[in-house]
């Protein structure tokens, strides 16, 4: 299993999780660089030492911080990549592109490919281009779904039956710990989590 540390979202940001001392899953708002960068150095873990940003989607708060880290590639699905290379601000919430380094995409995922330990799950649902990571173990679930029982919002960007369909797909999976894009993780019943929330939808 991967090593994964969980770093609390700050005001505006996502929650974003360390992966392997090398990747990382979301970036936040862009506005606590030094909160953010504090966190990876907790963990001795420098700044220049982040090969890879996974964005679970394409929303502000998660890809506002990309260009903190200007040496690592940028992977988000390949639908959501449509916004944030066209700096819409509408399907990306909000305006994360006074810096021009967060509308840069390197990679495009798409459903069934390996971020190291890590299969990526196609979730749409809160955005076109949602995604989770799953090993097995542990998921990464974005804004799809949250602790006790919560989903993203579907009003930017999003579809009511994309998201039941997802959460459906996620029921499908045997999930020990959750984390997801806000609030706090689910550490050993994660299954129960994602019944409660399909039971909202």
């Amino acid at each position: 299993m991967s090593d994964i540390v969980f770093i609390i979202g700050f005001n505006y940001d996502s929650n974003c999780y360390l992966i392997n001392d090398k990747i990382l899953v979301d970036t936040g708002a862009g506005q606590n660089k030094d909160y953010l960068f504090s966190k990876l150095e907790e963990n001795g873990v420098k700044p220049d030492d982040i090969e890879l940003i996974v964005n679970t989607h394409c929303h502000f708060d998660h890809i506002g911080g990309n260009h903190f880290f200007p040496n690592a590639k940028i992977a988000v699905h390949k639908l959501d990549a449509i916004s944030i290379r066209n700096k819409d601000t509408l399907g990306t919430s909000l305006s994360a592109f006074e810096n021009e380094d967060n509308s840069r995409v390197d990679i495009e995922l798409d459903d069934g490919d390996k971020i190291e330990d890590f299969e990526v799950i196609h979730t749409p649902g809160h955005t076109s281009g949602g995604i989770c990571l799953f090993d097995g173990e542990n998921l990464i679930s974005g804004d799809t779904i949250f602790a006790g029982g919560g989903v993203g919002r579907m009003d930017i960007g999003g579809d009511y039956l994309d998201m039941k369909n997802s959460v459906k797909k996620l029921m499908e999976l045997d999930v020990k710990n959750i984390y997801p894009g806000h609030g706090p993780i689910v550490e050993r019943n994660g299954n129960e989590h994602i019944r409660m929330s399909y039971s909202v939808l």
